[in-house]
């Protein structure tokens, strides 16, 4: 990996020095050179970092001639975790299908660390590169992610799409972005290494480009006081997604060829923040207030990447689970897996955020 001050190239008159202005990001940098197993246990310390639990094999799957799937985890999980290869496995023995979870890096250290290190494009590259060198994706597949693994499965319909993702499950998403990282500042609390290093570039320079390419987590922030600013269309990797700047006609295409997304809503989500972004909802531009639901957004009215067309052609279904970010019952597993990659959902219902 890179460190910080490495990663300074072409941010013009408005570049940062890293090692001078966020310490504890040129700390994190300096871990994943010099110490990666000791950067690894302070993202585990982290409240930001929740690991799905292992979960029951089911005792029979449904065999059935039906696409492969495809795995995202979230932050501070890895493909190479026992409770996410157990989510992986469990699904593949259920629709009696390959079911392969797609990491960013080689081993559990990489692909944890990536998950904060690596830039929230280059890492659906990443992910993008990988799917297109298995063959056993050649045909399209059905998708399903959990937390920030729902980012790079946004993101790679987007820009890829190339083997295709037919049906997309969302659970408990960031697709839409987050305003905050509201378990970062618990009260009474003290901040750890890696939400030290989150106030630090989440603030004034989050819309750099040094920003957008030093911290994944910074490529999907999307904060409402800046959304109308120039550097957040310019630089923000979810604005480009969201067309909120230059328009690209092919992330408008590519969104509307997936034929379903199930869209996972936990009520009591204290991680995602707007919880409405887990149903597409946003904050309003330039201010913190109500969320909007996503009939309310711009990207919705205007339909910016298709949204509206998606909602229209009746392709988008909602689902809820009652707990907190990542509480989801087997039962509950096996119920969207079941609905959505190997029976056939029921026609959209309107719902109210």
């Amino acid at each position: 990996m890179k460190t910080g001050l490495m990663l300074l190239a072409a941010c013009g008159a408005q570049a940062i020095k890293v090692q001078d202005d966020w310490p504890n990001m040129q700390a994190m940098l300096d871990l994943a050179d010099q110490s990666p197993e000791e950067l690894l246990t302070h993202i585990t310390a982290s409240p930001v970092s929740i690991k799905v639990r292992e979960v029951a094999m089911p005792t029979s799957g449904v065999h059935t001639d039906g696409l492969p799937t495809v795995t995202g985890h979230g932050m501070g999980d890895s493909c190479f975790e026992p409770g996410f290869k157990s989510v992986t496995k469990a699904i593949g023995k259920r629709t009696g299908t390959y079911a392969v979870c797609i990491p960013t890096g080689d081993g559990i250290l990489s692909d944890t660390i990536n998950g904060f290190l690596m830039s929230m494009d280059k890492s659906v590259d990443v992910f993008a590169k990988k799917i297109k060198a298995d063959p056993k994706l050649a045909n399209g597949f059905n998708a399903i992610g959990f937390s920030q693994g729902n980012s790079l499965i946004r993101g790679y319909i987007h820009k890829y799409n190339d083997p295709p993702v037919v049906n997309f499950i969302s659970a408990h998403g960031t697709v839409m972005g987050v305003a905050a990282f509201p378990q970062c500042f618990r009260q009474g609390k003290p901040l750890g290494l890696i939400c030290k290093a989150f106030a630090e570039v989440l603030g004034d320079f989050a819309y750099n480009g040094l920003a957008q390419n030093v911290l994944f987590q910074a490529g999907y922030y999307r904060d409402p006081k800046k959304t109308n600013g120039a550097g957040y269309k310019k630089h923000s990797q979810i604005a480009q997604w969201n067309n909120e700047g230059v328009v690209n006609a092919t992330y408008t295409s590519n969104f509307n060829k997936v034929k379903k997304y199930a869209m996972v809503k936990a009520l009591k989500d204290s991680m995602v923040y707007p919880n409405t972004g887990e149903w597409w909802g946003s904050e309003p531009d330039g201010t913190y207030g109500t969320a909007l639901n996503m009939t309310e957004t711009k990207f919705y009215k205007d339909n910016l990447f298709g949204l509206k067309d998606a909602d229209t052609a009746n392709k988008f279904f909602w689902e809820t689970t009652p707990g907190n970010h990542l509480q989801f019952t087997d039962a509950e597993l096996f119920g969207w897996v079941d609905k959505y990659f190997i029976g056939n959902a029921t026609a959209a219902q309107t719902v109210v955020v």
